[in-house]
């Protein structure tokens, strides 16, 4: 086995480097500039303003103008944070950086670990439904060309139980339900590969299962939900190319 696979496991510097490709990924998202801003207010004129309105009950804030007498106002409140329709007082800003950056040597680090914890069956065993030898290594996984046919293979490995846990789907708790994220999916097992002859349109049909290039590799293909252990079937090819090309050192 290469010397990725004898590197001791840190969950927490999986864990940083795993949400540090989450934030970069993450949309940004923001008020409209001129939300709660769009109404013809007036303020109230500040000269003697407080003592010609003393005791009639009214606020000092900017109004729709319905009705003007000299210096009384009347009309609805507008515009403020505190009134219907008004601006939030502080809204998120879309020019927000939300990506957090991580070191070159740390995310490579988080990559051997997250391999050396794919080939710990105590931690694979509390993600997926497999308690056979890890790592799982197999010949000729770059030729596959149908989805039946690397299901039969992942099958006759012993990952029968794991494809059927991942083919179920459970409605989501929450609002995410009513914005295109109605389902949710179990991750299954990563099918690691040095060249790609068909096995990944083939793999895009089966739930659960993702296909990776060996040299494109990163700490959330390898980890589940940032925390390492993840169920990892590598062809032989792939595990030379990391020996001979020093990947990830």
């Amino acid at each position: 086995m290469p010397d990725q696979f004898n590197e001791r496991v840190r969950p927490d510097i999986v864990k940083r480097a795993a949400l540090s490709i989450k934030s970069k990924n993450r949309q940004s998202y923001g008020s409209d500039s001129e939300a709660g801003l769009k109404h013809v207010t007036r303020w109230r004129q500040r000269r003697r303003s407080y003592r010609s309105s003393k005791g009639k009950g009214r606020a000092r804030v900017p109004r729709k103008i319905q009705v003007a007498r000299g210096m009384q106002l009347f009309g609805d409140g507008a515009q403020a944070p505190n009134t219907r329709g008004g601006r939030r007082a502080h809204p998120p800003k879309p020019e927000k950086e939300f990506g957090e950056e991580i070191n070159d040597k740390e995310r490579r680090k988080a990559i051997r670990s997250a391999i050396a914890a794919s080939n710990d069956a105590e931690l694979v065993g509390e993600h997926h439904n497999y308690d056979g030898e890890v790592p799982i290594i197999e010949e000729g996984l770059e030729s596959v060309e149908k989805t039946s046919e690397l299901k039969d293979k992942l099958e006759d490995l012993g990952l029968e139980d794991e494809l059927e846990r991942c083919s179920e789907k459970k409605v989501r708790a929450g609002k995410g339900a009513n914005r295109g994220r109605k389902y949710r999916r179990k991750k299954g097992p990563l099918v690691v590969v040095a060249e790609d002859e068909g096995i990944l349109q083939a793999s895009n049909n089966l739930a659960g299962v993702e296909v990776s290039l060996v040299d494109q590799l990163n700490a959330e293909k390898l980890s589940m939900g940032a925390r390492p252990g993840r169920l990892m079937v590598w062809s032989e090819k792939s595990l030379e190319e990391m020996r001979d090309e020093e990947l990830y050192r």
